[in-house]
Formats: C-alpha cells, structure tokens, sequence
C-alpha cells in the first residue's frame, strides 16, 4: 500500500512497503544524513556540496528515504531534476563530472534482495507522486556496490548496462612488484629523460594557492588538445572551474582533493586532477604539454607518479575513470561494471525510456550495436 502526505512546501513523503521517502530542495539541508553512511568518493560532501552550488541552473531534488516504522535512515540520493526538449526529468547530480552516482546508504542498512527491491519500487513511487509531474527518472553510472553494500538501485535495471565503465588497477602491497607488471610502459626510462631537464621534479600541490596554479595550466593544455582534436572543452566555463576549484578549496589540505604535475624549470609539463577516498583513488583529468615532451610520455609519467606517491600513503585501488582508451589496458586495469535505469514517468517520458531501454540491450551485441551506431551517423 502508497500513501502520501505534505509534510512542508517543499517535502513529501512516500512509503511503500515500509519504506518513506521524504524530498528536500535544498543539498544544505541533507547534507548532515547520513554524514558516516557507506558512499564512493563522489557522494563525499566536498563534491556534492561544490556540485550543488556551481551547477545551480539545475534544481536539486534530494531524496531522503527511511524505515517508516522506526524513522531510520535508509539512504540519501543526490538527484536533480530539470527541463529538456519539454521532458521533465529526474537524475543524480553529475553532468559528467562524476565517474559513478550512488545513493549514500546507512552503516547498518540491511540489504537484502527484498529490502532493495523495496526502497527501488519506494523511490519511483515517490517521483511519480511529486506534484512536479515529472516524466523521466534517468539514474546512470551506478557500482553494484557501494562500500561493501549492494546498491539497491541497481535493482531497477540490469548490471552492465551501462555504456560507460570503470578501470579499476589493484596495485597491491608490493609497488615495485606492480611496477615491473608494466614494465613494457618503460616508466622508469620516462623518469630518466625527464629528470634531464633543469629543475625537473614531480608535485602533488599541499596547499589551495598551489593547486590552483596547476589547475590553471590544467585548463589550458586540455583546451589546445582538445582544439587540436576538433572537440569541445567545456572543463574551464564559469560552472566547471568553479566546480572543480571548489572541490579543490575544500578537499586539499586533507588529501581528498590530489592534483599533481610534473614540474621543471621551462613549465609545467603535465598534470592530474582527482580524489581520493580511503584507500581508492580515481584520476579524472590528465592534462600534457605532448607536443614538445614526447619523449618521455608525460601524461602516463604523471598518472604513473602519482600513483606510486598515494601507494606509499595507503591507496590500493586506483580507478583511471569511464572511457576505455588503450593506455588504461596498459596500466593493467580491469574493467568495472556500471549500471542504467531509466523509467518512464508519464506517457511523454515513454518514448525517452524506450530508446535508453534499446540502447542498452544493443550493448549485449557489440556488433549490431557498431552496426546500430554507424546508422544512425548516416542518417543525421
């Protein structure tokens, strides 16, 4: 059974079968649930709350569900929602800039095969419910796991269909053993001719003033490449540099925020941006200076460098973000399943969720889903 009740202007709660599901518009006002549940770096309150406050077009629409015998905290999940080509939809707070979305989940939430079921059905139930009339909910780049609990949400679709996936390298205990896996990489060679230069050093930035120099340089070395490739860049517009120098203000001092460069006395040659969680680090920019260092790869020097600098802090998984360019296979990563759902809200969300629904079943069929591809570049 579903009821519904307004509880405040901009609240509303759902239950169903034992599950509520109450609404706020505010990541201020969510930000303090669930502050020591299970959560992947990208539901860490430095990202979400610099998310919130750079992407501020985008209306936040967070759900707090609970057990709604007790009042216990279930899970937050940070979504928004917003207007596209007249289809009002509901989605996690990303826009890309995440590598993965997941709801944070209580420490003691029990996840059992019924309990995700139920808080998935709650949650959809709930969106349909709100007054906003919302037509589409799109939940994308979802882990199977979120700490070592099962995402529940991931019971709404179907593990892997996801277009995009993680590349997750587990370096162990042993760097050097890790290092000589990849030993046709020639890292080593690479430090060599580098360190020719005068001043030559690698850097990861300790302080907020630091790491916004690199990020400057981050900026202009993406923009040419992706110039020279024909590409758009869209990293430095006014939302993502805020984005990303928030997250930077925020996070540095205590190592969640990592941005790194290979420096020398000529320039900085090269540089990364990610974060880390734990024992988990994920790379999501690497910027190079390509054209007038090749030989010594500065992009796989600098990824390379800062692994070896977080392995001798503690990390041990390092996940080299969505994409599948061939260096990543080269690291040694594994690659790591995502999950989509998407769900019709009304009957103008229908056609939207039917061609995401078809476009994840072609992913079973690599060959017809090029076939598919190719088709569809010949028709625009």
């Amino acid at each position: 059974m579903t009821f519904l009740s307004v509880e405040q202007s901009d609240g509303l709660v759902s239950s169903t079968s034992g599950i509520a599901v109450d609404f706020v518009r505010d990541w201020r006002q969510a930000a303090s649930r669930l502050s020591v549940g299970h959560r992947t770096a990208f539901q860490h309150g430095y990202w979400l709350g610099a998310w919130y406050e750079a992407f501020h077009g985008f209306a936040p629409l967070i759900a707090l569900i609970s057990d709604a015998a007790t009042g216990k905290d279930i899970a937050v999940v940070p979504m928004i929602s917003h207007i596209r080509r007249g289809i009002r939809i509901v989605e996690f707070a990303d826009l890309g800039v995440s590598d993965n979305n997941a709801p944070i989940l209580a420490l003691d939430a029990a996840l059992d095969a019924a309990a995700t079921d139920a808080i998935g059905r709650a949650l959809v139930d709930a969106v349909r419910a709100l007054p906003d009339c919302f037509d589409l909910l799109r939940l994308k780049k979802m882990p199977a796991h979120v700490g070592d609990k099962p995402n529940p949400l991931v019971s709404l679709g179907r593990i892997g269909s996801c277009s995009l996936n993680g590349n997750l390298v587990l370096t162990g205990d042993d760097y050097e053993a890790y290092r000589a896996s990849i030993k046709r990489m020639q890292m080593p060679r690479c430090w060599r001719v580098f360190s020719r230069h005068a001043g030559a050093r690698f850097e990861i930035a300790t302080d907020v003033a630091r790491a916004r120099e690199m990020l400057d340089v981050m900026d202009v070395q993406q923009q040419a490449r992706m110039r020279k490739l024909g590409s758009r860049f869209v990293l430095n517009d006014d939302a993502h540099a805020r984005f990303y120098r928030e997250v930077t203000r925020q996070g540095i001092a205590e190592g969640y925020a990592v941005i790194s460069a290979l420096v020398c006395d000529e320039a900085v040659v090269a540089t990364t941006f990610g974060v880390r969680f734990g024992a988990s680090y994920f790379l999501l920019r690497i910027s190079h200076a390509a054209d007038s260092w090749p030989n010594c790869s500065p992009g796989l020097l600098v990824t390379e460098r800062t692994m070896a600098a977080l392995h001798a802090e503690g990390v041990r998984r390092f996940d080299l973000s969505i994409g599948n360019q061939d260096y990543k296979r080269r690291f040694g990563a594994e690659k790591v399943a995502l999950t989509d759902v998407s769900i019709a809200l009304s009957w103008r969300g229908a056609p939207y969720a039917w061609r995401d629904h078809t476009a994840q079943n072609l992913r079973r069929y690599p060959r017809l889903a090029a076939f598919a591809s190719r088709a569809i570049r010949k028709m625009r």
